[in-house]
């Protein structure tokens, strides 16, 4: 018997590019609405009552509205997964990052709403919680964390702007230091004093870079660089997307090489008293579609292909 699912928001970056990565699972059917159903609450409840899952790629605003429709169908309700930054924190809800720490892949199997990860969360994440939870990194330490997407992750209603020739090569953004990203990154890199995240757009369409620079004398027990590659590696050992890769002094890191893929590949440089960083990875991929896919498989217990 197929699993039933109804994607809402499926015509965005992250659902299309969950549809795409489902068409060839022949246990999956995906549910649908028209156009004027999915502006009916009644409409849409009455399918969330004949699905098996929901995913929500919806702006944040609307995805509460869905949750909330969800919450009131008590035992018909569907479980959920939401795409949004909507309940990234919320009490209640599992953060969707498999390899945050042990266990938390089978939080996910069994949780009935499952929150996907911010893309340049996954970056600052996978980098930085195995240092703190191995003491390399205090939770108070001043961070800073550098980061470029391609303008994709900005949202459709920004990517016609980018495709133009009005849009410059390169651009800063979230200036207020307030970006969403930043209480996820918190909460789940278990830091304690708020970094400064200062996030850019590049004009090319998929990719992402995070860096982290760190003075190595500041931390305590003055680690090397090879040290906090080392702890990368252990917490990672046994993931089948997450790769601590080999660095060299004349390496030169492009943001695009994943792209269409699940991977985030972690590096760290460095020399005796400074050391980077860097995280890349798909924005679209495992900072959206790509993650959602490897969530819904352990929560379905299917064997995807994310």
């Amino acid at each position: 018997m197929a699993t039933r699912i109804f994607i809402d928001g499926q015509s965005g970056t992250t659902g299309i590019g969950i549809v795409e990565r489902l068409a060839a699972i022949p246990d999956i059917e995906l549910a649908s609405l028209t156009s004027e159903e999915r502006k009916n609450p009644s409409a849409k409840a009455a399918l969330l009552r004949t699905v098996d899952l929901a995913i929500l790629c919806l702006p944040d605003a609307a995805a509460k509205e869905t949750a909330a429709l969800v919450a009131d169908l008590g035992k018909a309700a569907p479980r959920i997964l939401d795409a949004s930054s909507a309940h990234r924190v919320a009490p209640g809800w599992v953060y969707g990052f498999p390899e945050l720490a042990e266990g938390q892949a089978e939080k996910i199997k069994t949780a009935p709403r499952v929150s996907n990860p911010g893309c340049y969360a996954t970056g600052v994440i996978a980098l930085l919680r195995p240092l703190v939870d191995a003491g390399l990194v205090p939770a108070d330490f001043p961070i800073t964390i550098n980061a470029v997407s391609g303008y994709t992750g900005r949202g459709r209603s920004y990517i016609s702007y980018y495709e133009s020739e009005a849009a410059p090569p390169f651009e800063l953004y979230g200036l207020d230091l307030e970006h969403k990203h930043v209480p996820e990154i918190m909460a789940y890199a278990r830091l304690t004093r708020r970094p400064i995240f200062v996030p850019s757009v590049g004009k090319f369409a998929q990719g992402m870079l995070v860096s982290i620079p760190l003075f190595l004398d500041d931390l305590p027990g003055r680690p090397k660089p090879a040290d906090l590659a080392a702890a990368l590696a252990a917490r990672y050992a046994q993931s089948p997307f997450n790769r601590v890769m080999p660095t060299d002094p004349q390496d030169r890191i492009e943001p695009q090489s994943l792209n269409g893929s699940n991977d985030l590949e972690l590096r760290v440089f460095g020399n005796e008293a400074q050391a980077v960083l860097v995280a890349k990875l798909d924005n679209l991929g495992k900072g959206a579609s790509g993650a959602a896919v490897q969530n819904l498989g352990l929560m379905l217990g299917l064997e995807l292909a994310p």
